[in-house]
Order: structure tokens, then sequence, then C-alpha cells
């Protein structure tokens, strides 16, 4: 489930926020090295007194709070209590919106967004003065006893983002007070927005500072929150944005200014960071890196290291650990319920959770993840939500239709170091309108518009275990769904054995091409953790006996190419553009077959909607809601099998495995796609315009029409597209599916008539202009006459070939078809005059 404005922002993903290879951060400067260059420096703006005693600043009004950093409030004042203990340790900095208004929300800035990442270190300078340097990975020597090690540390000083007077140094002289409330107040980088980008792109602007305020600041045994009020200034909207924005719900962009609650957490990082183990594209984890200066003597290597949690047997468990024994580890991976939770759906939260303890079991361990609830106020007292030893997913009374799996790493190792998953209550929206559209055909209980208990319940485990996939480290598999064949997902024993994708972390949803008469059940229907996942998780988290994370590789390697012989273990990228195996929404090894059924069963459905949809005493909302979904379905049908032209199939491999890692999509498939186009597409689907639920809803059929139409034209004609056709041809020769046979297939199914010499309706009328439109554009695009490739000959060709045709079959034809073929050769003309 992704929000992808912010995450593009971010430079992440998210899970459902899909991060992105998240290049964390030079190696940082010691303590000792940063005092021996400031030992004795006397700083512009320097403290001019001494610290005051310690009971005139922490006076006995002062509210303290114990923890990592020891903090105090004084009346409109925050200040830091900093054990010298604490000085020199880095500290990771997760920036998030904890609330939003519904002026920041239209432009994707949603409760639970992360909104800057970064880690610090607090050190003191001369002068009385503690520095606050804000910490770079990007260049690492791992070992420490090398050349190479002492050159990085010369060559990269870290940046002071900050300094701060010592107030009064501790009773016991072993720490530092300073005055945050300033700085907290302020609009900085390190505890709010982390780049100007992600500001910009929520039209936040300057900070109104009478309008913001410090709500609170507590400190926990190992983090401190700060949660804060922030009033900006809304700048305007691009005009994309703006178009967007007007159209929707209210119509209206908003102006003014904008408030938003937002939530820093301060987590102090292990003193020795945890062993990491490698990424490998062939299994799929959020990761974290570094340019790596040390292990390679003649040049630089780029290492990316997974996130995983730290998951270790206890040191009486290691023997038989290491004789393939189950045992519990040392410190498992707990998530509480939030109290907040409606009662009715805790279980099924918990059950979410609690699924993976299979997949741990493939890594050696039994126990390891599990969900508690969390104890009340009277069992402890103590127990906070923000503490950072406690990982929960969090309920959220939110109009969002979606949850979030996000978490907190060290970016020095990979290690999760605890996750808050939002839950947000019109989630059950979101799975009920996905369900009634795509098993309302098979399974009676989704044909209404509420769900039962049961049924909701099921549908929220689901979920449940999809995010907390997510806070485990695991990435979306778009390609697990493509290793099952299409037709063996109406397989009753097949599906209901083995479900109808191997990996939960798909967005594979439910199992649509099941027909009514193969009388599957929920466990065919449904999603669940299977073949994939616990590949994923005892790839990720079994110990391995090697000293450093470059000596697991080959041992990895060997592993993962022998697993990867049963295809199900494949993992498809949720970031590849190309490859029609790697689609979010789909299901089966073939689009053309899956979407087929899939239509047959939308048919089912849409006679059925003015009936599933009826509640008394209200309107045809519903009905309008679940007929917007179901074309939505249709939709995602189409661009399922637009994907397959041009398609270039990408299987990472190492050199020790077998075949190459990039293949053609078969010339075959493709013109299967086009066939699928011209029967299910091109050819009017009227089965969709049924006539009592237009007009119920006010839904324009022309409307709806194009709106599935242009997009696939507009795809299959991108220049992305034909490039790669033209790049096929290259390379396969006569065994390619070329540019010259898309147009050929094109034109034969969009211009039919003009063979038949039948009357054109407004619906082909109003494709054959889209059509032509797309071709024009790209014969007068901005880049036309400076590519130099075929692309721009080829359609100019075409539309030459196309005005003939057009111009003879208008000689036979009369009224408002002859018009339409004259108004087409009219535009063709317009387009390549002054292009010859």
């Amino acid at each position: 489930m992704k929000k992808i404005m912010l995450a593009a922002l971010m430079g992440m993903a998210s899970p459902c926020l899909i991060n992105a290879q998240n290049r964390p951060a030079s190696l940082p400067a010691t303590p000792a090295d940063t005092a021996k260059k400031t030992a004795g420096i006397a700083l512009p703006g320097a403290a001019k007194s001494a610290p005051k005693p310690y009971n005139q600043v922490i006076t006995d009004k002062a509210i303290s709070r114990k923890g990592m950093i020891t903090t105090h409030k004084l009346e409109d004042k925050y200040f830091f209590e900093i054990a010298d203990s604490v000085l020199g340790r880095d500290i990771l900095v997760v920036s998030r919106i904890s609330k939003a208004g519904a002026e920041v929300r239209s432009a994707s800035g949603y409760s639970g967004d992360q909104i800057g990442s970064t880690v610090i270190r607090f050190e003191k300078g001369p002068s009385n003065r503690i520095f606050m340097r804000k910490l770079s990975f990007r260049t690492y020597g791992p070992d420490s006893t090398t050349a190479m090690y002492q050159n990085l540390q010369r060559s990269n000083v870290q940046a002071i983002a900050a300094a701060f007077n010592i107030a009064a140094f501790s009773p016991d002289k072993k720490g530092s007070v300073i005055d945050m409330t300033d700085y907290i107040n302020s609009d900085n980088d390190i505890f709010y927005f982390g780049t100007p980008a992600v500001k910009t792109g929520l039209r936040l602007g300057m900070q109104q500072a009478d309008r913001s305020y410090i709500l609170g600041v507590k400190s926990f045994p190992t983090n401190v929150e700060i949660n804060v009020v922030k009033t900006y200034l809304l700048t305007p909207a691009p005009p994309s944005v703006t178009y967007i924005l007007s159209a929707a719900p209210g119509g209206t962009v908003p102006s003014g200014s904008a408030t938003v609650e937002l939530n820093a957490s301060l987590v102090i990082l292990p003193k020795v960071p945890m062993k990491p183990r490698y990424f490998d594209p062939r299994i799929g984890y959020f990761t974290t890196g570094y340019t790596d200066f040390d292990s390679n003597p003649q040049g630089i290597r780029e290492i990316d290291m997974i996130k995983r949690w730290r998951l270790e047997p206890r040191a009486a468990d290691m023997a038989r650990y290491k004789k393939g024994e189950l045992v519990e580890p040392l410190k498992p991976i707990v998530f509480y319920i939030d109290p907040a939770t409606p009662k009715e759906w805790v279980p099924y939260l918990i059950a979410g959770v609690n699924d993976w303890q299979k997949a741990f079991e493939k890594a050696g361990f039994k126990n390891a993840v599990m969900a508690k609830m969390a104890p009340t106020a009277k069992e402890d007292s103590t127990w906070s939500l923000d503490d950072a030893r406690h990982s929960a997913i969090v309920y959220k009374p939110s109009e969002i239709p979606n949850a979030s799996g996000p978490s907190i790493a060290d970016p020095r190792s990979g290690e999760i170091m605890e996750s808050h998953i939002n839950w947000y209550h019109n989630v059950m929206k979101l799975v009920h309108d996905w369900y009634m559209i795509q098993a309302g055909a098979i399974d009676p209980r989704a044909q209404k518009m509420n769900f039962s208990k049961e049924l909701m319940g099921d549908l929220i485990r689901f979920v449940s275990s999809h995010e907390v996939g997510h806070t485990l480290g695991l990435r979306h598999n778009f390609g697990s769904s493509a290793t099952v064949p299409s037709e063996k997902l109406r397989d009753k024993t097949f599906v209901e054995a083995n479900g109808h994708t191997p990996s939960i972390m798909d967005y594979a949803r439910f199992n649509y091409v099941a027909q009514p008469e193969d009388n599957i059940k929920p466990k065919g229907i449904y999603p669940r953790i299977g073949d994939y996942d616990l590949w994923a998780i005892e790839w990720g988290y079994k110990l391995l006996d090697a000293k450093t994370a470059a000596a697991e590789v080959p041992v990895l390697n060997k592993l993962t190419i022998g697993k990867l012989k049963n295809n199900r273990l494949w993992f498809g990228t949720e970031s590849n553009g190309d490859d029609p195996r790697s689609q979010s929404e789909d299901l089966g090894d073939d689009a053309m077959i899956s979407g087929n059924y899939g239509i047959k069963n939308l048919k089912r459905i849409l006679v059925k909607l003015p009936e599933w949809t009826k509640e008394n005493n209200e309107g045809y909302d519903n009905l309008k809601n679940m007929y917007g979904q179901l074309v939505g379905q249709l939709g995602r049908y189409m661009g399922h099998v637009a994907k397959n032209i041009g398609g270039v199939l990408e299987t990472p491999k190492t050199v020790e495995q077998a075949g190459t890692v990039y293949q053609r999509n078969p010339a075959a498939k493709q013109r299967e796609a086009i066939a699928f186009f011209d029967q299910q597409l091109f050819t009017t689907p009227t089965w969709l315009l049924d006539k009592n639920i237009l007009d119920n809803t006010g839904r324009d059929p022309i409307y709806v029409v194009t709106l599935l139409q242009v997009p696939i034209i507009n795809q299959i004609l991108s220049n992305a597209t034909l490039n790669k056709l033209i790049t096929a041809e290259a390379i396969d020769g006569d065994d390619a599916y070329k540019i010259t046979d898309l147009m050929a297939d094109l034109n034969a199914s969009i211009f039919a008539e003009l063979k038949t010499g039948t009357a054109i309706d407004v619906y082909r009328r109003n494709l054959q202009k889209n059509y032509l439109a797309r071709l024009i554009a790209i014969v007068n695009g901005p880049n036309a006459n400076a590519s130099n490739n075929d692309v721009s000959s080829v359609v100019k060709g075409e539309l030459k070939m196309l005005g003939v045709s057009i111009k003879k079959a208008a000689i036979n034809t009369k009224g408002q078809t002859k018009a339409h073929l004259d108004d087409l050769a009219d535009r063709i003309d317009a387009a390549l005059k002054g292009k010859e």
C-alpha cells in the first residue's frame, strides 16, 4: 500500500511504503579525533560565562525524566542532561508526521509518514560547548586497523549541526545540561523535515513561530521522544497538483496555513554494530549501504546491507542451534497491540503476527516473533507506546484506507531497532471493496456491504501479516504470483494446499481467476505466508559460521543457487517497469488467460451490484463506489496485459548460474496481448455499460470507456515501449516482435471498419481519435526530429498509410461516419504538413 508522492520525495518505499536502497550515511570521526581538532580553539559566539551551579538551572520546580538522556521541563523550557557516557555515542533520529490536517494529506502527508532520518552524536567542544554533529556514513572502511581507515578519518569532517552552551554540570560532574528549547522550536532538518524537497512536496513553507509550540519531551532507557506542533504557510501548488486537487471532492486547493503534529525519535544505537548481511537482488530485503574504500585495493565497492532484526540464540543454546535444533532467541521480536484497538479485531491482528513463527523455524528459531496485548496502566504504569524498546501495531482512528509497516534501522549494520505499524481504521473499507470485486463471484460472503466479523477478521489478518513482513525487512515480491500457472489457479486441490501466490509480500490480493464452478474455499482465495516468505526469512536470519559479512557471501550464493531451482522461490522486484512477471495486483503466469477469467467474473458481479450494494434508507453512493471499483479492476487487467508489449524479463544471477539475466518477451506472447485488447478493450466492452447502473450513478459511458482505453494506448505507444521494440529487433532480428508489427496489428484492430465498410459508432470514433492523437503526438513531439532511432520514422509512415486508407474509405460512407473520417484525414494532413 503505497503513498507514492511522499515516498518519491523521501527517496524510499513504503511499505507498505516501498523503501528504495537507502544509502545512509563516511565513517564518523571518533570523539578522540574531534577533540584533537577542536582543543584550545576559541570559537566565535562561544559561551562567555561559566556554567552555573546545577540547582540554579535545574530547580526543584523542574519535571524530570531519567533515561538515555535525562530530560527536564522547567516552565516553558526543556533541558537535556547528557551523561558523559552518552557523549560520542551514535544516536539515530527518525522523524514522522503524527497528525495532519486535510490540507497536508491532500499532498500525501499522512499520520505515520516518515519525513526525516539521520544519525547524530553529542560531544564536548571548547569553551564549555556541546556540539551536535550530523553524521554521514556514505563512505566507510570497516577495518579500523588499515591505513585507508585512517585516511578516511582525516578526509571526512562531520558537520556540526548545532552548538549549545553548557548551562550546568551534573551534580556528579559526569554530565552536562544544555537548553534545547530554541532548537526544538526551530524549523531544523535534524528533528523534523530531513530535506527541503519533503516540505516542498507537502506545500509547507515558512514556519510560523507564533503558532508553533512544544507538546512534550519524554525520555526512556534507549530513546527520547520529542512531540511538537508546527504551523507553516502553504506554498502554491504546482499546476498538475492544482488540477488533481481541484477535481477531488470539495474541488478546491487548500491555501493559507497548515498545522501538523510532528514526532522525533532519538534512539541510541548499539556500541558494537551487529554483523551485517550483504544484500542479494535475488531475495527482496530493504537495505542501507555505503561506499567501501577499504575492501577493494583497486577501487571502491558499493555495499548494501539488508535490514533485519538481531536474532541470536542464548549462549547456552548455541551448540544446539549449530546442530540444527530449534531454539528460542535471546531477544524475540514482540509486537504489542495498541490498547485503543477495537477488541473484536485484536485476535486477528495477533494471528497475523504469529503466522510468521513458522518462517523463523526455517532459520532455526522457535517463538522468534509474537504479538501481545500492551499492558494497561494498572498492569504497568511505566509502559509506553513511545518507548523504543517496544514495537507495536498502533491503531489510528483515521479515514485513511491504508496500513503501513515502517521500521527504524541502524545505518551502520542494517539492524532493525523497533517498528510501529500504522493501522488505519478505514483499511477495512479498502479490503471490503477489494474482496467484493475480486471474490464476489465465488464467495457468497462477499456479496454485501457489511461483511461478517469472521470474514473481516480474516482480511485484517492477511493485511497484518503483510505489514509485519515489511517490518521484518521484506520488500514487496511482485513477481511471486507469476510463478503459478494461470490455469492452476482454478485447481481446487492445488490452491487450497499452496495458496494462489507463494508470497504474502506480493500484491496478489485475492484469487480472481477462480470460477464459481471450481468450488474453491477461502483457503484458496486468501493470501498467506508461502514458500517464498519461508525462504526469504531463512536466507536473511539463519546464522552462518562466518566471521564477517564478506565471508558469508559465497556460502549464501551456493545456498541460493540451489534453492532457486524451485521457481516458486523467485523474487520479482516491485521497481522493475519492464518485466511483465513483476506486477502489482496481478495473478498467474499469463496475463491474458488470467484477465479473461477475471473479466468473466466481473460480468457476473456487475449485474448483481445493485442488489449487493443496496442498503435501506440510503441512496446510490454504494453502487457508485463499487461500480468505480469494478471499472478500476478491469483497468488493472488491461494494465497487466499491456506490460507484455516490449516486455523484458530480468532474472538476477551470479556467474555460477546457467542462463542469461535478460530475455525479451516472446513475439507470440506480445501478439496474444494485442489480440486480448482487440477482443476485450478495442471492441467496446458494452457489457460494462449497464443502463440501470449508469442511470442511478450518473456515470458517463463514453468517459468510462475512454478511461480504460486511453491509458493503454498511451502505454503501448509510449517512447519507452517503442524503443524497447526497436532494441529487441536489433538483438533478435526476425524473431522479434517489431515496431512495424505492432503498428499493423493496432491499425487492423482499431480501424477494422475501414475494411468492412460498416458504420463507426460513438465509442469507436472516440477510440480512433485518441489513437490518432497519440500517433500525432509522437511525430510532433518536442524530441521527434532530434531522435535518431526509428520511432518517429515508423509512426510517420503509418500515419501516411492510414491517411490514404481513411480517405479511400470515406468516399463510400455518409453521416457521422463520413464526418469523422474526413476529420481524421484532415488531422493527419495537418500533422504531416512540414514534416516531409
